[in-house]
């Protein structure tokens, strides 16, 4: 009797825990009737395809991964038609926020990798949290689309061959800048944070910049998070320099304190890259200034760019800003390249497809260079001015600048 019943409690408990088993679910898998896989699969990727967004939701550069999410909403919604499908197959994403730091960025990339089992990962705002997750993607053999890092290292001496970027890399915002500014005897200071993105940007920008002639006078480094840089400011002044060219990201911009010690009235223009909506607002004293941009909705001219500002502005009450096509470009390329493969999420089969690859976005077509993948797109060279259509300073079309104009070079050789 003491033997039936221990038996029979062994095969409750077993009962017990496969039935738990069968009823758990991952995050954001959906568990309706009609989400169930077809009739003869059980693998997930044979019906979902998963992405993983790690992005900055929290940090100095929040403002960025939030622009970068809903840019990736919006362009998976245009790039299926709504259905959230592709190739037959569901399509699901986790956000996960890095907090612009790298040891949480390569916590969070693990999990997505492990426990939810992602196919993509598109990310990160930072281009520290960005170098340090690369390296999983080669051990775990899965895809990555950067978005909106910058470094040139990403697709550079730190690149391997699952990594893919949507996002302009330093040399091809430096090609743009110098090409506003930069001339045979002109002399130039720079400034920009003391970090990756920063001190890239300006080993691309200085390169750029002496091989048309100019002279790189002074380079000036900030404190990434500070908040006062008057004696950065003080040390490009001492230099005397014909332009100062700035290099930033972040709310932390120093444009006020450019003003504040007038800058310009000691005849030093300032030159940059017209940078998000918010700081565009505070860049009264720059008006005038000559330079470059990534992306102003109101620059690019196609049929995409207006269905993306008519949504945004829909489903979030304001216009796409600085990053929010990157966003937008790298579900694009997902897409595309699922179109193409049919579905496919092998690495290797993407990595065929994916190279070379051209792709839609609100900024015209881009396409991922075979050598390092690197996405080469059209920038737009502007001057800041003051309009009656907006109410902060805005950048004015000069002329576009093509991908192949501002084709950054190759450097994971």
């Amino acid at each position: 009797m003491k033997r039936t019943t221990k038996c029979f409690l062994y095969l409750l408990v077993a009962m017990l825990v496969i039935l738990g088993a069968c009823s758990s679910n991952d995050a954001g898998v959906a568990s309706n009737e009609n989400d169930k896989p077809k009739k003869g699969t059980n693998e997930k990727t044979e019906e979902v395809v998963r992405i993983g967004v790690l992005a900055s939701l929290t940090g100095a550069l929040e403002v960025y991964g939030k622009q970068t999410v809903r840019g990736f909403e919006l362009g998976l919604e245009y790039a299926t038609g709504g259905t959230m499908e592709v190739a037959g197959k569901k399509i699901e994403y986790i956000v996960e926020d890095t907090e612009t730091q790298p040891n949480v960025a390569v916590q969070k990339a693990t999990r997505l990798l492990e426990d939810h089992q992602v196919d993509f990962i598109v990310g990160s705002s930072s281009s520290g949290d960005t170098l340090a997750v690369l390296p999983l993607m080669e051990e775990y053999k899965k895809i990555m689309i950067v978005e909106p890092a910058v470094a040139d290292s990403i697709t550079g001496e730190n690149w391997n061959r699952y990594i893919f970027r949507t996002a302009r890399n330093s040399s091809q915002d430096a090609i743009a800048g110098a090409t506003a500014i930069a001339a045979e005897g002109v002399t130039i200071a720079t400034l920009a944070q003391d970090s990756a993105f920063g001190r890239d940007g300006v080993a691309a920008f200085k390169k750029a910049a002496e091989e048309l002639g100019a002279k790189i006078v002074h380079e000036e480094y900030a404190d990434p998070s500070g908040v006062d840089f008057s004696s950065n400011i003080q040390r490009i002044v001492n230099a005397k320099p014909e332009y100062l060219f700035v290099i930033w990201a972040g709310a932390n911009s120093p444009w006020g304190q450019l003003a504040d010690m007038k800058v310009q009235e000691r005849g030093i223009k300032i030159s940059t890259g017209a940078p998000d909506i918010a700081a565009l607002r505070t860049m009264d004293a720059v008006i005038g200034m000559e330079g470059f941009t990534v992306y102003h909705h109101s620059l690019p001219n196609n049929e995409i760019n207006d269905w993306f500002v008519k949504k945004h502005l829909e489903k979030f009450g304001e216009e796409p800003d600085l990053f929010t096509p990157g966003g937008f470009a790298a579900a694009m390329a997902i897409v595309t390249a699922l179109e193409k493969s049919g579905g496919v999420t092998d690495a290797e089969t993407l990595i065929e497809t994916m190279e070379g690859m051209t792709f839609d976005t609100p900024k015209g077509p881009m396409a991922f260079r075979p050598e390092d993948h690197q996405a080469l797109q059209t920038m737009y060279a502007i001057t800041l001015k003051r309009t009656n259509e907006f109410d902060y300073p805005v950048p004015v079309l000069v002329r576009e600048l093509t991908p192949e104009e501002t084709a950054p070079p190759i450097k994971n050789r």
